[in-house]
């Protein structure tokens, strides 16, 4: 195999394994009960919120982008998923906290349980990787930047899911017909 492709698959396989059922369930249980579903972040968090979104519109999730054109405003009932290694990025952190001020609920993807993300947060996805900041308790990493954490978000939120699909009995055929047709 590949060195690089091993390297990688060995640190997922030092993170991957430290994110929680509860975590993953926790998360499924906000998204169940959302009205429509925001998604934030900056940066490559923000590239894998995007996906997130992308796999929820599959599943017949009504889903925006926090700062795309056609975003409405949060209202009650909604779910913001904020992405943030740090848990702390301004932007994303200012999104959480105008969808608390618009009663709506906030779920967390962060390393850090106790940054200002989580704690705007009802629900939180700990996603115990290396971030750019390489602070205390990180997992260790060869890659670059906020390279593993992203790699560990996109298979956390591709968990959750894959068990919101079973959930709602959403199989192949099913998300294929929510996927785009453009060509």
């Amino acid at each position: 195999m590949n060195s690089e492709i091993e390297l990688i698959r060995s640190e997922l396989d030092t993170v991957c394994p430290r994110i929680t059922e509860e975590a993953v369930a926790g998360c499924c249980r906000e998204l169940g009960a959302a009205a429509r579903v925001f998604v934030a972040g900056a940066g490559r968090s923000g590239f894998m919120a995007s996906a997130f979104a992308m796999r929820l519109v599959h599943l017949g999730y009504a889903v925006h982008v926090v700062g795309e054109a056609t975003a409405p405003a949060f209202a009650e009932g909604d779910v913001l998923v904020g992405v943030s290694g740090s848990g702390n990025t301004s932007g994303t952190v200012r999104a959480a906290g105008e969808a608390r001020r618009a009663r709506g609920r906030v779920v967390a993807v962060t390393t850090d349980v106790d940054s200002e993300l989580a704690a705007a947060a009802d629900a939180v996805l700990l996603v115990p990787a290396a971030t750019k900041n390489r602070a205390a308790g990180e997992a260790a990493t060869a890659q670059p930047l906020s390279s593993l954490f992203d790699q560990a978000v996109h298979l956390a939120l591709d968990a959750v899911c894959l068990r919101l699909a079973a959930e709602a009995g959403i199989d192949n055929a099913a998300a294929r017909g929510a996927h785009v047709k453009t060509e």
